[in-house]
């Protein structure tokens, strides 16, 4: 309870306890039995009310979060040119009164939504945009009144501000940004500069008329029901290609791993290929080397093809007998120098 408020109360106070003596007073006097000096008592009661009540009406308690602009029935223009600040404040009792506007933040919200907006029912902005598209805006407008221009707003809006000043400069700003922009601008590509470019119009607007814009808050659009399902389909059909792309790619990329699995086994058919005939050819340079080197040896010592030849008909025999009329079976092996003698 501020100051103002509790001398009022105590005013109040004042009057009940004169008027209850006045009738106390009179009931005993009716009874004979008079109050001493009642009418002396009966003054001071009434003169204290008085002045109390005069003494509150001329106290104004301003709360920190409003401003209070005094009509004045003894100012030249009728009002004072400046607004009572917080705190206790003192005006002409019965010669002026004051009216109290809220500084704070408030909010003003148009939606389509019956129970959301400043007004029941549908009260969201329609629109239309560069290319004939009809579309619904739903937005809200954050502000302050300044506490500079609270006279200002008093005068020319009085509590009017919020309806036929916010409301009316939002729709009007909001109709004139969205005619600039192509209807799938409005809602992807230009969506924040749509933002910016009605943030700096109501603000230049509230600030003439003596209010703080502090956020435009562009909740929702919504569009015509011929648009929407348009647009739906047309999200279907960029699905469906989307999604047959997915497959054309999914194909592609099964093709490719085919490719490089039959490549693969090419490869690996082709690395076993050339592994088997660098193994041939060190095979055959093994056996050339080998059959060079026999070769040498018989040309150093002839007699060891003889050698090996007796040891090849068998092991154990030493001597050996043939007819003087049968072929040899085997052919002996001749060398240079040797003389081979038959027994008949």
């Amino acid at each position: 309870m501020n100051i103002a408020q509790l001398v009022q109360g105590i005013a109040v106070l004042g009057w009940i306890a004169a008027v209850f003596f006045i009738f106390m007073s009179v009931y005993r006097a009716s009874r004979g039995k008079p109050i001493m000096k009642a009418r002396q008592i009966i003054i001071i009661l009434v003169v204290v009310a008085i002045i109390l009540s005069v003494s509150s009406a001329g106290m104004v308690f301003i709360q920190p979060e409003e401003r209070g602009v005094v009509i004045s029935a003894i100012a030249p223009d009728g009002y004072r040119t400046k607004p009572l600040e917080p705190g206790l404040n003192y005006i002409v009792p019965f010669a002026e009164s004051v009216v109290r506007y809220p500084i704070s933040r408030q909010t003003y919200t148009m939606s389509i939504a019956p129970s959301e907006g400043a007004i029941s029912g549908d009260d969201s902005i329609t629109a239309r945009t560069s290319d004939g598209q009809e579309i619904y805006v739903d937005a809200s407008v954050i502000f302050s009144i300044d506490p500079e221009k609270v006279v200002q707003v008093h005068i020319e809006w009085q509590d009017r501000y919020g309806s036929d000043l916010v409301r009316a400069q939002a729709r009007g700003i909001i109709r004139d940004a969205v005619s600039q922009f192509g209807v799938e601008e409005v809602y992807s590509t230009k969506r924040f500069e749509l933002v910016n470019m009605i943030n700096t119009g109501l603000k230049t607007k509230l600030e003439e008329n003596g209010l703080l814009l502090v956020d435009f808050v562009l909740r929702n659009i919504t569009f015509s029901p011929e648009y929407a399902a348009s647009v739906e389909q047309k999200q279907i059909a960029e699905q469906q290609a989307q999604q047959a792309q997915f497959v054309v790619e999914q194909k592609k990329q099964e093709a490719e791993q085919a490719r490089q699995v039959a490549q693969g086994k090419a490869d690996a058919q082709v690395t076993e290929a050339k592994g088997a005939a660098e193994a041939r050819k060190i095979q055959a340079d093994a056996e050339a080397y080998a059959l060079q080197t026999i070769a040498n040896v018989i040309n150093e010592n002839p007699d060891i093809l003889m050698y090996n030849y007796i040891n090849a008909l068998s092991p154990n025999i030493d001597v050996m007998l043939l007819p003087s009329d049968a072929p040899f079976i085997f052919p002996l092996p001749t060398t240079e120098g040797t003389t081979v003698t038959t027994t008949p």
